[in-house]
């Protein structure tokens, strides 16, 4: 079962390269990005198995500032994140927050929806590159 507010997509590129391809098209985008987890090493060090599991975290002051002025809490969904990882079967799939889901969770007005508006729209390029070959 999906989790509320979740959109995963299928990747055609390993989960590296996924990753790799999302970190570039995010940087592309003029957006920073903060941090790079390897969750599946953090795992292999304290000897537990997890298939690749890595974490972007990055964003945008200039988008995600007026969100934070709409509602402070919204600082604890910003910046924005995004999950690679492998299933069982060796699909590489990529997951995000889904950004009005987001704007619904900390009630933001309809002030907001611009900004919500293109930040689903930068996602949904981002990820789209980082997930399917042109």
């Amino acid at each position: 079962m999906a989790a509320d507010g979740l959109i995963t997509i299928p990747s055609t590129f390993g989960p590296k390269e996924t990753m790799d391809r999302l970190e570039a098209e995010v940087k592309a985008k003029g957006m920073a990005v903060f941090v790079r987890i390897d969750h599946a090493a953090g795992a292999a060090e304290v000897g537990l198995p997890l298939p690749p599991t890595e974490l972007l975290i990055f964003g945008s002051a200039k988008a995600g500032t007026p969100l934070m002025q709409a509602d402070q809490t919204m600082g604890i969904d910003l910046p924005l994140k995004a999950l690679v990882f492998q299933d069982a079967a060796g699909k590489a799939w990529l997951t995000y927050n889904d950004p009005s889901w987001l704007a619904e969770r900390h009630a933001l007005g309809a002030n907001a929806a611009p900004v919500i508006h293109a930040m689903t729209a930068v996602l949904k390029a981002v990820v789209t590159k980082a997930t399917s070959s042109p």
